[in-house]
């Protein structure tokens, strides 16, 4: 009797939930970011004012933030907008991508399937590799014209080399035991490379691809300081002109925005393609 009620009592006991811990919201890092981001502009904004800088040298965060504001309140087609320009920019900028880096990829894959042919174009690769983008831009702007083609021209040379040596480099990394083991179980040389080294070659890719995006954004505005008549390279180029400080750092903010966002749907694509890889490599279990 005694013993069932001393179950009776501690029942309730045990069926209490534990508490929750309480987390400190200051120990995420996208918070940590954010109050460095803010004791950053601050630090400016008090710099700039306390220290008496002229305005067409330095602007404060508070010149920045009203050219940005007016900026993006003007129509999606007004001419001294950043929507407009910014369009035609985002345009140059993802068809320079995706042709340069896919250009870049399907090359790398050839090379990667014919030993002979990576001796072969390897001191083509690393001549026009060393070749300096910029001293080649106005060329491209002389032989294409003024439009997007050259822009377009301009951010493939930037985006083709590094996908193109990552992909090669990645598709050396590949284990030599795998390769064994499929050979041993009679597998085709497309098998091998679905299987074995593209898999492998994946983390490489990526790498690329990320040096590549912001690449892309620098080629756009080299492309149009050189010669275009529309884009952020150019509403720079105007804001300079007429020593508007606080507008020129608005397009680098909004430049800036434009290579956050691509970075971070490859970061998205990444993680949905390498889903088996973990994020953290203290993640990494060894078996022994």
């Amino acid at each position: 009797m005694t013993t069932a009620l001393l179950s009776s009592e501690a029942a309730p006991l045990a069926a209490k939930p534990p508490r929750p811990r309480r987390t400190n919201p200051l120990a995420s890092p996208r918070v940590q970011s954010i109050l460095l981001l803010i004791t950053l502009l601050g630090s400016w904004e008090g710099a700039v004012r306390l220290f008496k800088v002229p305005r067409h040298l330095v602007p404060p965060v508070s010149d920045i933030a009203i050219a940005l504001w007016r900026g993006l309140a003007t129509g999606p087609f007004a001419k001294d907008g950043f929507w407009y320009h910014g369009g035609i920019t985002l345009a140059e900028i993802l068809l320079g991508f995706f042709v340069g880096g896919g250009i870049g990829l399907a090359i790398g894959i050839v090379v990667s399937q014919m030993p002979r042919l990576e001796r072969l174009l390897e001191p083509y690769v690393a001549a026009l590799q060393s070749v300096p983008k910029v001293a080649v831009a106005p060329i491209i702007v002389v032989w294409l014209g003024f439009g997007i083609s050259s822009k377009v021209m301009i951010i493939c040379l930037l985006t083709f080399f590094p996908v193109l040596v990552t992909s090669i480099a990645g598709f050396k990394a590949v284990d030599p035991d795998r390769i064994d083991l499929l050979r041993s179980l009679s597998a085709t040389p497309w098998q091998i490379f679905r299987k074995a080294k593209f898999p492998s070659a994946l983390p490489y890719i990526f790498a690329g691809l990320n040096m590549a995006a912001a690449f892309s954004v620098v080629g756009a505005v080299v492309g149009e300081f050189v010669g275009a008549q529309a884009g952020l390279g150019v509403l720079i180029l105007q804001m300079e002109a007429q020593a508007d400080s606080g507008g020129s750092f608005a397009v680098c903010v909004v430049l800036s925005v434009i290579g956050i966002a691509l970075t971070s749907a490859l970061r998205r694509v990444q993680q949905r393609v390498l889903h088996w890889m973990p994020a953290d490599a203290s993640q990494r279990t060894v078996n022994v």
